[in-house]
């Protein structure tokens, strides 16, 4: 399938290293209003031509699915000019600049019969898959709990994001819509359905403009519980804190498994030793263990049989309907049930 990336910002290097090792999948043309992030794009990843503009790249008919890396403020002016021509686009996250513009999305591409996937690609990274492999094969017995504790450490003093992300100082809120949304979803993959969440969140360093700490606590339908406790000042042990961003513990009925820094998983039955439980992490396929192109091999792979691929955007608003639900609740100081809460109405 031949491929169309739009946008060459930060993360976009991710998206082109994992498009060069998808099967069935070629990038035949990289577009962006600046003109000579698009030419390094092109040059380093070996992509013939480049485009300045979303109207000359709908004019090609040789493009099959489009891959839109650009921040959430100028989703709205390429995905309304892309959604009606019906072809299948992946989508960067932040998915829309709120809950009532990613459903406005979600409604067009279902007008229009276009496919439309978030990039959402922590659920790929391999030591979650693993995770959710052993849950779902009954290892962990029944699933009590999981806990993730996000320590990047990237966070710290008034340098905080300049060297990779700026734009971070300036988002009303950071933590949970650019990060902690990562771990809903994972959640969500490992654990089940949401009922509810509580959260108490913060902010510790003064010179960014929305929280950067805090801890979330999930109810599942499935009866098991999670805590999501962020902090992105402190780090953890790991010979690199951004090759797994923290670390998690799930506890079962059989005994608990445990993610390091280093994306080794532990495994410990009940009243035994804990022993290190071995699989491929792909640590030299970059971030996140070769997460993007994970993602991406399982997108074109669906599109190519006729399936629907995980995390389409319509599925994907459950996840911001959470994290509207998480940002209540910090406000209200109340636990707030998901079946009774609408994120259009709160906001």
């Amino acid at each position: 399938m031949r491929v169309a990336v739009v946008g060459t910002g930060y993360f976009s290097q991710f998206h082109m290293q994992g498009w060069q090792h998808v099967v069935g999948a070629k990038v035949m043309t990289v577009c962006d209003r600046d003109g000579s992030r698009a030419s390094d794009a092109a040059a380093k990843y070996h992509v013939d031509s480049i485009m300045a503009d979303i109207d000359s790249l709908i004019a090609r008919d040789d493009i099959d699915v489009f891959d839109v890396i650009v921040p959430p403020a100028a989703q709205s002016e390429v995905l309304n000019q892309l959604l009606p021509l019906g072809k299948p686009i992946i989508c960067q996250k932040p998915f829309g600049r709120d809950y009532a513009e990613a459903l406005g999305f979600v409604k067009t591409a279902e007008a229009h019969k276009t496919p439309l996937i978030v990039h959402e690609n922590f659920r790929f990274m391999p030591w979650f898959r693993e995770a959710k492999r052993l849950v779902g094969s009954g290892a962990l017995g029944t699933l009590h709990g999981i806990c993730f504790r996000l320590r990047p450490g990237d966070g710290r003093g008034p340098n905080a994001y300049l060297d990779r992300q700026p734009y971070f100082q300036s988002m009303p809120r950071l933590l949970v819509v650019e990060t902690a949304i990562h771990l809903i979803d994972t959640f969500r993959m490992i654990c089940g359905e949401v009922c509810s969440v509580y959260a108490q969140l913060r902010r510790l360093n003064p010179v960014i403009a929305g929280e950067d700490a805090g801890i979330i606590v999930f109810d599942f339908a499935s009866g098991a519980a999670g805590v999501f406790d962020g902090n992105r000042l402190n780090d953890h042990v790991a010979s690199n804190t951004r090759t797994t961003m923290g670390e998690m513990w799930l506890e079962g009925s059989a005994g608990v498994l445990r993610l390091d820094g280093e994306a080794r998983l532990w495994f410990k039955p009940h009243h035994e030793p804990e022993q290190e439980h071995p699989y491929q992490r792909h640590l030299d396929k970059g971030f996140g263990g070769g997460a993007c192109g994970a993602l991406q091999q399982h997108v074109i792979d669906a599109l190519q049989d006729g399936d629907a691929p995980e995390n389409t955007a319509a599925a994907y608003l459950t996840n911001l309907q959470i994290q509207e639900a998480i940002y209540r609740s910090n406000v209200t100081g109340q636990r707030i049930v998901l079946d009774q809460f609408d994120p259009l109405a709160a906001s």
